[in-house]
């Protein structure tokens, strides 16, 4: 039984190592601190121009925690099997046919993993001849995100693909967590 207070989802443990159970939860509490840190600095942007007193460089800092927040929000929802699946189709099927669709599905996931962190990191190295006005500072520290991102997905993919493999996917999809109190099972 799962501590109820865990960022980790119990949901499909089945497809899940215990052992980056720790990096579900830090990429869980970035996700959470990017878009806190993107609040705010939207917040902060609207009152130094409403009071005349732009603070122009705070326009680059919202762009970083949005970019980072999506990359980062894309691989820990792979984990989580929430984002990048056809999950309706594999649910539909049972026996070969779900284990070839739910391979078929995260190997493309996987390729998809691979080409962001290949094309990432190509477009990362080139960021450094690219500079954000009006801070100077190498538009790379973006890009950074995207071949970051690309390896956990790819991973993240890859341990479902074991796991599925090894445990089969049928049954995976249900949720292991008890209902809220007061709720009845389905």
């Amino acid at each position: 039984m799962a501590d109820e207070r865990s960022l980790v989802l119990q949901r499909q443990r089945k497809l899940k190592w215990r052992s980056l159970d720790w990096l579900e939860s830090v990429l869980m509490m970035l996700c959470g601190a990017t878009l806190m840190c993107f609040c705010t600095s939207v917040v902060c942007d609207i009152v130094t121009r409403e009071i005349g007193r732009p603070w122009l460089w705070l326009q680059e800092v919202t762009s970083t925690f949005f970019i980072y927040g999506i990359f980062i929000g894309a691989a820990v929802a792979t984990r989580r099997n929430d984002h990048l699946f056809l999950a309706a189709v594999g649910d539909s099927f049972t026996g070969r046919p779900r284990l070839l669709i739910e391979s078929a599905i995260r190997l493309v996931v996987i390729s998809v993993g691979f080409f962001l962190t290949y094309y990432g990191y190509i477009n990362f190295l080139r960021g450094f001849s690219s500079f954000r006005m009006p801070s100077m500072t190498p538009i790379a520290s973006l890009y950074a995100a995207i071949p970051i991102s690309g390896a956990l997905i790819a991973l993240f993919a890859f341990e479902q693909l074991v796991n599925g493999w090894r445990n089969g996917f049928e049954g995976a999809d249900e949720d292991n967590e008890p209902p809220p109190e007061g709720v009845p099972p389905p």
